[in-house]
């Protein structure tokens, strides 16, 4: 027997019409590439997401057609999340920290039909069209006068976004459609090969705009002004444009200016309450705060994901700020996210250390999300805060198979495997030990490379530090430590391999340390070990 409910289908046009009908004077605040500030309301938003679909339509894009993005974090390219999604097209975001001939690439696989792009990235605009037949449309998010005569030359036929709406009604019905269609794209960044391509659906993004707000995992209400520093063009910001929309909050974006005293001032002028963001992202915004002697005034919580984040960041935050920090692990596949570390009851009498090996956990998966842990034979391993396996992991917003990718699904009887080694414990946190590629596999033995650089995190003078396995005639692989210091901050190599001693195992210590001016960073900011490891091992062989 059913039930009598009624039937809705879960729409991304859903969220914007409840924020526009109960949250329309709402701000959304968006620092510009113009370099202005620049503020809209949810009904605005609303607004113009119609004018925008209605282009679309005289355009004579189809249900599925994509509408690609090369922009920041701003109001307009919030306009196009909804316009283009909720007008049954697929919103493709493009990271623009990708090389060039790879964001070619990725737009001609993706098959987009428009392209939309920040002024700011004119340049990689001027050197792709040519290489991308498939798009039809250029789109520039500016005002008219504000295109240079170079890039129409350039980019025949080239719009300007303001140009585009200009003229157009906001009477719009948003289309009726099947929830499981697809509504947004985004590639991973392609670390290894080509990027692949995975395709969210109306359906996944909603109950993971939902999942996300929940108290134990992002934790924002209409109370909140939410800055989401994690860029758009990466995995939709962690779904902070649909959250945001879902609970009502103020949201700020910082357009292209990053750097920890903008954010800061940014921050500290509109009240934000919440941030989201990578560790490399913190370690500006820290360092402006020892500036300023102060947090920004209305700031207490943040939420860390896309890499491991050091103890010493999260004690920062909250010991010497009062900025409570919620640790978060998840993929391009997942949405992104797969776990949030929220503590539970039992964890808060526990004396700071112990409180702290919680904290640095990625957490427990999300209601929507299992998980589970096994060995190289695919055998389940206990949950016992020890055992190292993969983690494998499946939900409702957890992709089944990348887009056109000639391969076979990726999925073991319908897990997706993350190639995270991790151990779980028997409250189901989950703790990152590193990639499957970057383990260090030392005498048959698994070193966490994460854990040794979040050691070395914690000393005065490190500024940032990555851990690479190097080869050993004995060992097979042994850590090397890759240091970039603080400025002015003096360390020596074996004054940092003492600072080991009593932390982990003396077999896992690294052997030798090595200073640099800086560690190569991906396109997400992480840290790009295999090219770290090419830059250490090429000067040796010459020097052999």
């Amino acid at each position: 027997m059913n039930g009598l409910m009624q039937q809705h289908d879960l729409l991304i046009s859903s969220l914007i019409e409840f924020a526009a009908r109960y949250h329309g004077d709402t701000e959304i605040v968006s620092r510009r590439v113009e370099g202005d500030i620049h503020r809209t309301t949810y009904a605005q938003v609303r607004s113009r997401a119609k004018q925008l679909a209605r282009a679309l339509d005289d355009f004579g894009l189809e249900r599925g057609d994509r509408v690609g993005t090369l922009a920041w974090n701003g109001y307009r390219h919030y306009e196009l999340y909804y316009g283009v999604s909720g007008s049954g097209r697929v919103l493709h975001t493009l990271n623009p920290r990708l090389h060039p001939d790879q964001i070619a690439w990725i737009i001609n696989h993706a098959g987009d039909r428009v392209l939309a792009f920040d002024m700011t990235f004119t340049p990689i605009i001027q050197a792709i069209a040519a290489r991308c037949p498939k798009v039809e449309r250029w789109v520039a998010l500016c005002e008219a006068q504000q295109m240079p005569a170079e890039l129409r030359q350039a980019v025949p036929g080239v719009q300007s976004y303001e140009e585009m709406l200009a003229g157009q009604s906001d009477e719009y019905a948003w289309p009726s459609l099947d929830e499981n269609l697809a509504s947004s794209m985004c590639y991973t960044s392609g670390t290894t090969g080509n990027p692949k391509g995975v395709l969210y659906s109306h359906r996944s993004t909603v109950l993971h705009a939902y999942a996300a707000a929940l108290p134990d995992v992002m934790d924002v209400s209409a109370r909140d002004a939410v800055l989401p520093v994690v860029p758009m063009f990466h995995v939709n910001a962690w779904g902070i444009p649909y959250s945001s929309a879902l609970v009502g909050c103020k949201l700020v974006m910082p357009g292209p200016a990053l750097d920890g005293a903008s954010l800061f001032r940014l921050m500290d002028d509109e009240g934000v309450t919440f941030a989201a963001g990578v560790p490399t992202i913190w370690l500006g915004l820290l360092n402006q705060m020892q500036e300023e002697g102060r947090k920004p005034r209305a700031l207490n919580r943040v939420v860390i994901g896309g890499s491991a984040a050091p103890a010493s960041m999260i004690a920062t935050f909250q010991d010497r700020w009062g900025v409570k920090v919620r640790h978060a692990w998840g993929m391009t596949e997942m949405s992104p996210l797969g776990t949030a570390c929220a503590l539970k009851n039992k964890h808060l009498e526990l004396p700071p250390e112990q409180r702290m090996a919680v904290q640095v956990t990625q957490g427990r998966p999300i209601f929507g999300v299992d998980v589970r842990v096994v060995d190289g034979q695919g055998a389940d391993l206990p949950w016992d805060g020890a055992s190292m396996g993969e983690l494998l992991v499946k939900g409702p917003w957890i992709m089944s198979d990348y887009y056109e990718s000639g391969q076979p699904s990726p999925l073991r009887d319908g897990w997706f495997p993350t190639g995270d080694v991790v151990t779980i414990d028997p409250d189901g946190y989950v703790h990152i030990m590193d990639r499957s590629k970057d383990v260090i596999k030392s005498g048959g033995e698994w070193i966490s490379s994460i854990e040794l650089e979040n050691i070395a995190m914690a000393h005065p003078a490190v500024a940032m530090a990555a851990c690479v396995a190097m080869p050993h005639a004995k060992w097979d692989e042994r850590p090397l430590l890759v240091v970039v210091k603080r400025p002015g901050a003096q360390v020596t190599a074996s004054e940092l391999l003492a600072f080991y001693e009593g932390k982990v195992a003396k077999w896992w210590i690294p052997d030798d340390v090595r200073f640099v001016d800086a560690i190569p960073l991906g396109a997400t900011g992480k840290i790009l070990k295999n090219k770290l490891r090419t830059q250490l091992i090429e000067p040796a062989s010459a020097g052999a």
